[in-house]
């Protein structure tokens, strides 16, 4: 059972933590998965407008952003971790990190991406 102490979750929350600074200042960031999603972010966003074309990505609540950012590339790029697993902790970073609506939002968006695949 994951706890608030697990370290894979501790190792997201830092990762959305520096996306989510990064999509205000672009500065250079040291975390070697936080500079994998960087440098596939055009490919990762191309794939949230598809998957949530109502919402644009300027238009999406940072935080929320980051941690989508986050879950596609585990999903669609590293792929070590079990797709059920990546949504459930995408949903509880949203409930950690973003407003009421982010963990149904982050959950409709992440669903609909494995409905596609």
């Amino acid at each position: 059972m994951k706890t608030a102490l697990d370290p894979r979750h501790k190792k997201r929350q830092e990762v959305v933590q520096l996306l989510f600074s990064y999509s205000f200042l672009e500065q250079s960031i040291t975390n070697p998965k936080a500079q994998e999603i960087i440098s596939k972010v055009s490919e990762i966003d191309e794939t949230i407008s598809k998957i949530a074309p109502e919402f644009p990505i300027e238009k999406i609540n940072k935080v929320d952003l980051a941690i989508l950012r986050l879950a596609i590339y585990e999903l669609q790029f590293d792929k070590k971790t079990p797709p059920k697993v990546i949504i459930d902790e995408s949903i509880e970073l949203g409930k950690e990190f973003g407003g009421e609506a982010t963990p149904a939002f982050i959950n409709g968006a992440l669903g609909k991406y494995l409905k596609e695949q």
